[in-house]
Order: structure tokens, then sequence, then C-alpha cells
């Protein structure tokens, strides 16, 4: 029965943050929830073949505040962006950080850059072929040390604890 189950839904998780994100973009109707729960037992089952390494969360509270956080940081830095890029364009001090990295699992690493890109006014660029570093641009870059140190405590940090890596 469990090896049926593993099948059917082989990201469970993943199943579940699916189909609560379309209940909440789609709205609270039978049609509506009976449609996101095909998606999210599709979509995770059709793409498994790409997953060679599946990541594990190891403390779902922290993801959670994780994801408290960052739409939190998505909201601020809107804001931050919208009053840099209207205010006089002097002022604005563009630069590549280099970001050195502690993560050791891949899907970590790609999700903290996705998280550092999703924030507006930062941008990851590359990272190195010995996924040691990645590059940071930043639209307005005061003390490079400063945005590394934010960037660690408020996402690599966490990615370190949910993911145990």
């Amino acid at each position: 029965m469990s090896r049926l189950l593993d099948r059917v839904l082989p990201f469970p998780s993943l199943s579940l943050i699916l189909w609560l994100a379309w209940m909440l973009l789609s709205g609270f109707t039978a049609g509506h929830a009976l449609l996101g729960a095909v998606l999210a037992v599709l979509l995770p089952l059709t793409t498994r073949p790409f997953w060679p390494n599946v990541p594990r969360i190891r403390n779902l509270p922290r993801m959670f505040g994780f994801v408290v956080v960052v739409l939190y940081d998505i909201i601020v830095a809107n804001v931050s962006v919208a009053i840099k890029v209207l205010g006089p364009l002097k002022s604005l001090r563009p630069g590549f950080v280099e970001f050195p990295i502690e993560l050791d699992d891949d899907f970590a690493i790609a999700l903290l850059a996705s998280t550092i890109s999703l924030t507006p006014g930062t941008v990851s660029a590359d990272v190195s072929q010995d996924r040691q570093t990645l590059l940071i641009h930043a639209l307005d870059v005061d003390d490079p040390a400063a945005l590394v140190a934010e960037i660690k405590q408020r996402y690599e940090r966490p990615l370190k604890e949910i993911f145990e890596c």
C-alpha cells in the first residue's frame, strides 16, 4: 500500500502546496478544489523524472517561517525599489557582490538563488562551478559585507536548518 501511495503521490508536500496555492488563487468552489487536486497529483507525477535527488524538508515549522520572511522581504523590497527608482537615479549604486555559499545541497542552493532573485533589487547572476560562490547583482549596494551578512542570516541559515545541509 505504501509503495502505491509513493507512486501516486511522489512528493506529498509539493502536492499539498500546489493544491493550497491553487485554492488561494482560484477560489474555494467544489470544481476548483477537484481541478486543483487533479493538478496537484499530476504535476509532481509527470515531473518526477526531472527530480534526481528528492529534496527532503527536515524542519517544516522553519520552512513556514522562511516563507513568511521571504514574503515580507518581497513586500518591503518592492516599496524600497519603487522609492529608489522614482527618486534621483544618481543615488543608486548598482554592483555585483560575491556571496560565499555554505549550503551543500543543489536544491537548497537553487532555492537560495531563486529567493534572492525574487526579492526586488537583487538578482542571482551566476553560481560558480564548484558551487562555493553565488554572484549577486544588487540595484543599490552600499555595503557589500552587510548585504552578504543579511542574506546569510535571513535566507541561507534557515535553508540550512530546513534541509539540514
